[in-house]
């Protein structure tokens, strides 16, 4: 029944979601509720001061599924700081990794919801290629890129089956793990599925956009609590690792 549930978070819906759009059923008119735009932007200060670096923001942004027609319950908040980061120099690799740690942080330590919707952070570069067909700039209160209503035709059976593979797939691995001794192995094999499921969707998304069938099979795989199962036992490898680096370093 949940997987029904899932399937049909898929379908788009005939309107923007009437919680956080005024207007909702006229996209050329519509307009982020004030309410939800002054909530976004505090968030957005308070990752920005969690953060610590002084940084000139060049905008804040909205995108995903409720910034289009296929929202559902299992939507969430995708909230973008966009920065520049040429303006880091030669450090820019060094400060994303740090940004992206920074927002993993700040993310697993607050429970921020903005109408039963999660809110997750994330500094994106601005010249990063964003493929989302909505995003709303939330601090100049307009759409950077407007959605289009459209009918989208999903085959059930094939996102089951694909999702049924990776399933398998990190199952398998997760079972191997207590075959493994080497922990590092055990951490290698994890990450590769990890990589895979993220090429996997990646090709999706810049082949086939956001309901091409590798998309939506990323987002089967989240919903149903899959890739918090690879990412949870991966966390649970680290900490073995570490737990045994430091019985060695205090013998």
């Amino acid at each position: 029944m949940e997987d029904d549930n899932i399937i049909s978070s898929f379908y788009t819906r005939d309107t923007l979601n009437p919680d956080i759009w005024d207007n909702y059923d006229e996209v050329e008119e519509s307009k982020m509720k004030d309410e939800i735009r002054k909530g976004l932007l505090d968030i957005a200060n308070e990752f920005m001061n969690f953060i610590g670096f002084d940084i000139f923001i060049q905008d804040v942004t909205m995108t995903g599924s409720l910034a289009n027609f296929n929202w559902s319950k299992f939507s969430d908040i995708d909230l973008h700081i966009i920065y520049d980061f040429k303006e880091t120099g030669n450090e820019e690799e060094l400060f994303k990794e740090l940004f992206n740690l920074k927002r993993i942080i700040f993310n697993s330590q607050h429970d921020i919801t903005v109408k039963g919707y999660e809110v997750e952070t994330y500094v994106q570069d601005m010249n990063e290629p964003h493929l989302s067909t909505g995003v709303y700039s939330v601090l100049y209160d307009e759409w950077l890129t407007q959605p289009k209503p459209e009918k989208v035709s999903i085959d059930k059976e094939k996102i089951e089956s694909k999702s049924k593979t990776w399933m398998d797939m990190i199952d398998n691995a997760i079972d191997d793990l207590d075959n493994i001794d080497d922990l590092d192995v055990a951490l290698e094999k994890l990450n590769n599925i990890k990589e895979k499921i993220k090429k996997f969707r990646s090709s999706g998304l810049e082949r086939g956009g956001e309901y091409s069938y590798e998309n939506l099979v990323f987002k089967y795989l989240r919903r149903n609590g899959y890739i918090e199962k690879l990412f949870n036992n991966k966390n649970e490898v680290i900490d073995k690792t570490l737990s045994i680096q430091e019985n060695l370093t205090q013998k």
